[in-house]
């Protein structure tokens, strides 16, 4: 064979169609590994491999789900992961979704922003719409989201004031450095930690104090150590399920939509649960040796107070400044309704 054959034989090949599988053959499924730090054989963890089911029920096999529940290491490497298509899909918490797009820690890094539940949800179902517009610029659908009840601080002494808080060594999440910047222009001593470590840190000394939902406390073993707990609704911790934009986009629209569904129903869940065992949870510590510290009216007046001296420092810093003042405008246009929940 000449070259010149050669060579046109082997552009006939390249350009000619591929064979299409025989009719009847069962294409691969799709493997999607999800990461999560919900620890394994909790009641989130269960709920995901639920969901997980449900898909692989909806599209015949065709979708088949792996959970990582703790293993995959911190927020900030699920997202790392994603991105490295090691994991196509992450159930994170405004933290790891942070890592992804900045504005979303607005909802969750303004201490004392918000005082009921429903105010944060009013913010969040009319931010909701920019938000996820945001994560799919950055490669990531959105599958639901979700917040896990009221995030406490749990300390190895008695805390009811913030200068008592001054006085212990606090745990925050490594990684970014704003946050305990800030924290020491306040008077705090932060000390930079990955979760993994927390509970270490609690029973050798490094942290007197960490700040978390009653939940985590109970199934990391927290409490065992940080034995009070400061009963002031400091944060909501809000978090939600995302899937990268290419995977997604892979799928049919039928399939898409089987899939929103029994994901929209796993952040229902997610979210009665996180609220009905966050009670469950300081129930059962109680039992078991938490001490609980009721403030008074006074002492709530001045965390509030610190907090909001923080806000400006906030604003710009660790959360974008439209994002902030969005947040706040919202924040007051629901506190303007009639009968709006305190």
């Amino acid at each position: 064979m000449t070259a010149i054959r050669r060579v046109l034989l082997t552009a006939a090949l390249l350009s000619a169609p591929l064979a299409k599988p025989p009719a009847g053959a069962q294409q691969e499924p799709m493997r999607i590994r999800l990461g999560t730090m919900a620890p394994q054989g909790t009641s989130y963890h269960r709920i995901l491999q639920e969901m997980g089911e449900r898909w692989r029920t909806a599209t015949n096999g065709q979708v088949q789900v792996t959970i990582y529940a703790g293993t995959m290491g911190s927020e900030a490497a699920l997202v790392r992961r994603m991105r490295l298509g090691q994991l196509q899909a992450a159930a994170l918490t405004s933290i790891g979704i942070g890592e992804i797009d900045a504005p979303l820690k607005g909802l969750q890094s303004i201490p004392m922003a918000f005082r009921s539940v429903e105010e944060q949800q009013y913010v969040l179902s009319r931010m909701r719409p920019m938000l996820e517009r945001r994560l799919l610029e950055r490669g990531f659908v959105t599958l639901f989201w979700a917040d896990g009840g009221w995030v406490r601080y749990f300390t190895r002494s008695a805390v009811e004031h913030p200068e008592e808080l001054r006085r212990l060594k606090i745990f925050v999440t490594a990684g970014d450095p704003r946050q305990p910047d800030l924290m020491r222009s306040e008077g705090f001593s932060p000390v930079p930690l990955e979760w993994s470590d927390a509970l270490t840190a609690l029973r050798t000394g490094m942290i007197d104090a960490i700040p978390v939902i009653p939940f985590y406390a109970l199934s990391m073993q927290f409490y065992t150590v940080a034995s009070h707990m400061v009963a002031l609704n400091w944060q909501l911790l809000l978090g939600g399920a995302v899937i990268r934009r290419s995977v997604w986009e892979s799928l049919p629209p039928e399939v898409q939509e089987a899939m929103r569904s029994a994901a929209a129903d796993a952040g229902r869940r997610f979210q009665e649960r996180g609220r009905l065992e966050g009670d469950s949870a300081v129930a059962a510590m109680q039992r078991r040796g938490l001490t609980v510290h009721t403030l008074s009216p006074a002492d709530e007046a001045d965390w509030l107070a610190m907090c909001e001296r923080l806000y400006p420092r906030i604003r710009g810093t660790l959360v974008p400044a439209d994002i902030f003042d969005e947040v706040m405008r919202l924040r007051a246009e629901y506190r303007g309704q009639p009968g709006a929940r305190e």
